[in-house]
Protein backbone atom coordinates (compact mmCIF):
# COMPACT_ATOMS: atom_id res chain seq x y z
CA UNK A 1 0.00 0.00 0.00
CA UNK A 2 2.89 2.09 0.59
CA UNK A 3 4.58 1.83 -2.33
CA UNK A 4 1.75 2.61 -4.50
CA UNK A 5 0.78 5.47 -2.71
CA UNK A 6 4.40 6.63 -3.29
CA UNK A 7 4.01 5.54 -6.93
CA UNK A 8 1.23 7.59 -7.19
CA UNK A 9 2.46 10.74 -5.74
CA UNK A 10 5.68 10.45 -8.12
CA UNK A 11 3.43 9.84 -11.41
CA UNK A 12 1.89 12.98 -9.96
CA UNK A 13 4.54 15.06 -9.75
CA UNK A 14 5.50 14.02 -13.38
CA UNK A 15 2.50 15.19 -14.67
CA UNK A 16 2.68 18.22 -13.08
CA UNK A 17 6.29 18.91 -14.22
CA UNK A 18 5.71 17.94 -17.80
CA UNK A 19 2.36 20.43 -17.75
CA UNK A 20 4.55 23.46 -16.08
CA UNK A 21 7.01 22.60 -19.23
CA UNK A 22 4.02 22.57 -21.66
CA UNK A 23 2.71 25.84 -20.44
CA UNK A 24 6.05 27.43 -20.06
CA UNK A 25 7.06 26.53 -23.57
CA UNK A 26 4.29 27.64 -24.95
CA UNK A 27 4.76 31.15 -22.92
CA UNK A 28 8.72 31.19 -24.30
CA UNK A 29 7.64 30.22 -28.47
CA UNK A 30 5.16 33.32 -28.09
CA UNK A 31 7.54 35.46 -26.81
CA UNK A 32 9.79 34.31 -29.66
CA UNK A 33 7.09 35.58 -32.00
CA UNK A 34 6.94 38.62 -30.03
CA UNK A 35 10.02 40.00 -29.99
CA UNK A 36 10.68 41.41 -33.05
CA UNK A 37 7.46 43.75 -32.27
CA UNK A 38 8.53 44.54 -28.76
CA UNK A 39 8.93 48.54 -29.51
CA UNK A 40 5.27 48.65 -31.36
CA UNK A 41 4.08 47.06 -28.22
CA UNK A 42 5.34 49.00 -26.16
CA UNK A 43 3.81 52.17 -28.53
CA UNK A 44 0.68 50.61 -28.25
CA UNK A 45 0.42 50.33 -24.61
CA UNK A 46 1.90 54.17 -24.14
CA UNK A 47 -0.49 55.50 -26.80
CA UNK A 48 -3.12 56.86 -24.14
CA UNK A 49 -0.36 58.92 -22.86
CA UNK A 50 1.10 59.80 -25.96
CA UNK A 51 -1.75 61.01 -27.07
CA UNK A 52 -2.32 63.60 -24.68
CA UNK A 53 1.27 64.96 -24.20
CA UNK A 54 1.40 68.31 -26.12
CA UNK A 55 2.89 68.94 -29.66
CA UNK A 56 6.82 68.10 -29.50
CA UNK A 57 5.61 65.84 -26.31
CA UNK A 58 7.72 62.88 -25.55
CA UNK A 59 8.74 60.08 -23.44
CA UNK A 60 12.24 59.69 -21.93
CA UNK A 61 14.68 56.88 -20.88
CA UNK A 62 16.69 57.93 -17.71
CA UNK A 63 18.64 54.52 -17.22
CA UNK A 64 20.62 53.07 -20.34
CA UNK A 65 19.43 49.49 -20.39
CA UNK A 66 15.61 51.13 -19.95
CA UNK A 67 14.82 51.24 -23.57
CA UNK A 68 16.19 47.60 -23.91
CA UNK A 69 14.50 45.90 -21.04
CA UNK A 70 11.23 47.86 -20.78
CA UNK A 71 9.89 46.85 -24.13
CA UNK A 72 11.02 42.79 -23.57
CA UNK A 73 8.95 43.04 -20.66
CA UNK A 74 5.86 44.31 -22.25
CA UNK A 75 6.60 41.72 -25.23
CA UNK A 76 6.76 38.94 -22.02
CA UNK A 77 3.17 40.57 -20.51
CA UNK A 78 1.68 40.30 -23.99
CA UNK A 79 2.82 36.53 -24.95
CA UNK A 80 1.62 35.69 -21.19
CA UNK A 81 -1.61 36.80 -22.18
CA UNK A 82 -1.88 35.15 -25.20
CA UNK A 83 -0.51 31.87 -23.38
CA UNK A 84 -3.23 32.34 -20.86
CA UNK A 85 -5.61 30.03 -22.29
CA UNK A 86 -3.56 27.14 -22.85
CA UNK A 87 -1.77 27.61 -19.56
CA UNK A 88 -5.18 27.18 -17.70
CA UNK A 89 -6.13 24.32 -19.94
CA UNK A 90 -2.99 22.91 -18.30
CA UNK A 91 -3.79 23.79 -15.09
CA UNK A 92 -7.46 22.41 -15.44
CA UNK A 93 -6.07 19.42 -17.01
CA UNK A 94 -4.38 18.16 -13.81
CA UNK A 95 -6.99 18.95 -11.27
CA UNK A 96 -9.80 18.13 -13.18
CA UNK A 97 -9.57 14.13 -12.29
CA UNK A 98 -9.26 14.90 -8.31
CA UNK A 99 -12.63 16.88 -8.57
CA UNK A 100 -16.18 15.43 -8.58
CA UNK A 101 -18.75 16.00 -11.26
CA UNK A 102 -20.82 18.75 -9.86
CA UNK A 103 -17.07 20.25 -8.71
CA UNK A 104 -16.05 20.62 -12.48
CA UNK A 105 -19.44 22.02 -13.59
CA UNK A 106 -18.69 24.79 -10.70
CA UNK A 107 -15.14 25.69 -11.66
CA UNK A 108 -14.89 25.62 -15.54
CA UNK A 109 -17.56 28.33 -15.49
CA UNK A 110 -15.68 30.23 -12.83
CA UNK A 111 -12.61 30.07 -14.27
CA UNK A 112 -13.54 31.23 -17.68
CA UNK A 113 -15.62 33.88 -16.14
CA UNK A 114 -12.70 34.83 -14.16
CA UNK A 115 -10.30 35.55 -17.21
CA UNK A 116 -12.71 37.19 -19.28
CA UNK A 117 -13.52 39.86 -16.29
CA UNK A 118 -10.37 40.48 -15.30
CA UNK A 119 -9.66 41.09 -19.57
CA UNK A 120 -12.68 43.31 -19.34
CA UNK A 121 -10.80 45.38 -16.44
CA UNK A 122 -7.84 45.66 -18.53
CA UNK A 123 -9.53 46.89 -21.61
CA UNK A 124 -11.75 49.51 -19.42
CA UNK A 125 -8.40 50.90 -18.02
CA UNK A 126 -6.54 51.13 -20.84
CA UNK A 127 -9.55 53.04 -23.41
CA UNK A 128 -11.01 55.30 -20.80
CA UNK A 129 -9.27 55.60 -17.11
CA UNK A 130 -6.16 56.04 -19.06
CA UNK A 131 -7.45 58.78 -21.02
CA UNK A 132 -9.19 60.41 -18.50
CA UNK A 133 -5.91 60.67 -16.37
CA UNK A 134 -3.25 61.37 -18.21
CA UNK A 135 -5.65 64.28 -19.75
CA UNK A 136 -6.06 65.02 -16.26
CA UNK A 137 -1.97 65.06 -14.97
CA UNK A 138 -0.99 67.01 -18.21
CA UNK A 139 -3.65 69.52 -17.81
CA UNK A 140 -2.61 70.57 -14.66
CA UNK A 141 1.18 70.35 -15.07
CA UNK A 142 2.13 74.51 -14.17
CA UNK A 143 2.78 76.48 -17.50
CA UNK A 144 6.73 76.28 -18.89
CA UNK A 145 7.05 71.90 -16.91
CA UNK A 146 6.99 69.89 -19.93
CA UNK A 147 5.63 66.55 -18.91
CA UNK A 148 8.26 63.82 -19.49
CA UNK A 149 7.82 60.46 -18.51
CA UNK A 150 9.97 57.93 -18.10
CA UNK A 151 9.51 54.90 -19.77
CA UNK A 152 10.12 52.47 -16.78
CA UNK A 153 8.18 54.36 -14.30
CA UNK A 154 5.22 54.52 -17.23
CA UNK A 155 5.16 50.86 -17.14
CA UNK A 156 4.93 50.19 -13.38
CA UNK A 157 1.87 52.59 -13.42
CA UNK A 158 -0.01 51.13 -16.14
CA UNK A 159 0.51 47.62 -14.55
CA UNK A 160 -0.63 48.45 -11.13
CA UNK A 161 -3.73 50.41 -12.70
CA UNK A 162 -4.39 46.98 -15.16
CA UNK A 163 -3.69 44.88 -11.96
CA UNK A 164 -5.86 47.46 -10.00
CA UNK A 165 -9.13 47.19 -12.22
CA UNK A 166 -8.62 43.40 -13.73
CA UNK A 167 -8.73 42.42 -9.33
CA UNK A 168 -11.81 44.78 -9.20
CA UNK A 169 -13.79 43.10 -11.85
CA UNK A 170 -12.95 39.50 -10.27
CA UNK A 171 -15.33 41.00 -7.53
CA UNK A 172 -18.50 39.36 -8.83
CA UNK A 173 -16.70 35.65 -9.02
CA UNK A 174 -15.82 36.21 -5.43
CA UNK A 175 -18.77 36.75 -3.91
CA UNK A 176 -20.34 34.15 -6.09
CA UNK A 177 -18.32 31.22 -4.62
CA UNK A 178 -18.21 32.74 -1.12
CA UNK A 179 -22.39 32.65 -1.64
CA UNK A 180 -22.17 29.00 -3.28
CA UNK A 181 -19.81 27.35 -0.80
CA UNK A 182 -22.44 28.62 1.49
CA UNK A 183 -19.32 30.77 3.58
CA UNK A 184 -21.40 34.25 3.75
CA UNK A 185 -25.06 34.47 2.84
CA UNK A 186 -26.43 35.93 0.64
CA UNK A 187 -27.96 38.55 3.07
CA UNK A 188 -24.90 39.40 4.57
CA UNK A 189 -23.31 40.78 1.88
CA UNK A 190 -26.74 43.10 1.23
CA UNK A 191 -26.13 43.92 4.94
CA UNK A 192 -22.30 45.01 4.25
CA UNK A 193 -23.45 47.34 1.17
CA UNK A 194 -23.26 50.92 3.04
CA UNK A 195 -18.94 49.69 3.90
CA UNK A 196 -18.39 48.29 0.78
CA UNK A 197 -19.25 51.37 -0.78
CA UNK A 198 -16.73 53.16 1.30
CA UNK A 199 -14.67 50.53 1.12
CA UNK A 200 -14.80 51.09 -3.24
CA UNK A 201 -13.99 54.85 -2.71
CA UNK A 202 -10.78 53.70 -0.30
CA UNK A 203 -9.50 51.58 -2.83
CA UNK A 204 -9.91 54.30 -5.32
CA UNK A 205 -8.00 56.47 -3.90
CA UNK A 206 -5.36 54.23 -3.08
CA UNK A 207 -4.72 53.10 -6.36
CA UNK A 208 -5.82 55.73 -8.80
CA UNK A 209 -3.47 59.19 -9.15
CA UNK A 210 -4.86 61.75 -6.88
CA UNK A 211 -7.74 62.95 -9.37
CA UNK A 212 -11.71 62.46 -8.40
CA UNK A 213 -12.62 61.04 -11.59
CA UNK A 214 -10.05 58.70 -11.64
CA UNK A 215 -11.30 57.66 -8.22
CA UNK A 216 -15.27 57.53 -9.00
CA UNK A 217 -14.11 55.55 -12.16
CA UNK A 218 -12.55 52.65 -10.17
CA UNK A 219 -15.11 52.87 -7.00
CA UNK A 220 -18.32 53.14 -8.63
CA UNK A 221 -17.63 49.82 -11.07
CA UNK A 222 -16.07 47.76 -8.02
CA UNK A 223 -19.77 48.79 -6.49
CA UNK A 224 -21.88 48.11 -9.40
CA UNK A 225 -20.12 44.57 -10.05
CA UNK A 226 -20.39 43.88 -6.19
CA UNK A 227 -24.20 44.47 -6.66
CA UNK A 228 -23.94 42.41 -10.08
CA UNK A 229 -22.50 39.50 -7.82
CA UNK A 230 -25.25 39.43 -4.96
CA UNK A 231 -27.44 39.69 -7.76
CA UNK A 232 -26.08 36.63 -9.34
CA UNK A 233 -25.29 34.70 -6.06
CA UNK A 234 -28.89 35.28 -5.00
CA UNK A 235 -30.31 33.54 -8.07
CA UNK A 236 -27.68 30.62 -8.06
CA UNK A 237 -28.31 30.10 -4.41
CA UNK A 238 -32.09 30.24 -4.60
CA UNK A 239 -32.35 27.89 -7.62
CA UNK A 240 -29.51 25.15 -6.33
CA UNK A 241 -31.14 21.61 -6.39
CA UNK A 242 -31.53 20.71 -2.95
CA UNK A 243 -29.40 17.76 -1.52
CA UNK A 244 -31.66 14.79 -2.21
CA UNK A 245 -33.10 13.63 1.34
CA UNK A 246 -32.26 10.09 3.06
CA UNK A 247 -34.68 7.31 1.94
CA UNK A 248 -36.46 6.49 5.16
CA UNK A 249 -36.00 2.74 6.05
CA UNK A 250 -38.76 0.67 5.02
CA UNK A 251 -39.87 -2.23 7.15
CA UNK A 252 -40.02 -5.29 4.97
CA UNK A 253 -41.40 -8.81 6.00
CA UNK A 254 -39.30 -12.00 5.53
CA UNK A 255 -40.22 -14.17 3.07
CA UNK A 256 -41.08 -18.06 3.58
CA UNK A 257 -37.50 -18.87 1.99
CA UNK A 258 -35.94 -16.46 4.43
CA UNK A 259 -38.18 -17.42 7.09
CA UNK A 260 -37.25 -21.39 6.78
CA UNK A 261 -33.75 -20.49 6.79
CA UNK A 262 -33.56 -18.41 9.84
CA UNK A 263 -35.41 -20.87 12.12
CA UNK A 264 -33.25 -23.99 9.90
CA UNK A 265 -30.25 -21.29 11.45
CA UNK A 266 -31.50 -21.46 15.10
CA UNK A 267 -32.48 -25.04 15.31
CA UNK A 268 -28.92 -26.00 14.21
CA UNK A 269 -27.92 -23.26 17.27
CA UNK A 270 -30.31 -24.99 19.93
CA UNK A 271 -28.58 -28.56 18.83
CA UNK A 272 -24.95 -27.52 19.04
CA UNK A 273 -25.83 -26.05 22.52
CA UNK A 274 -28.00 -29.12 23.62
Amino acid sequence: MHIDGQETFISHLIELRDRLLRASIAWIVLFVCLFPFANDLYTVLAQPLLSKLPQGGQMIATEVVTPFFVPIKVAMMAAFLGALPYILYQVWAFIAPGLYSHERKMILPLVVASVFLFACGMAFAYFLVFPVVFGFIIGIAPQGVAVMTDIGKYLDFVITMFLAFGLTFEVPIVVIVLAMTGIVEVGKFKEARPYVIVGAFVIGAIFTPPDVVSQIMLAVPLWLLYELGVIIAGWVVKNRPAAPAPEAEVYKPLSEEELESELDRLDDEQKKAG
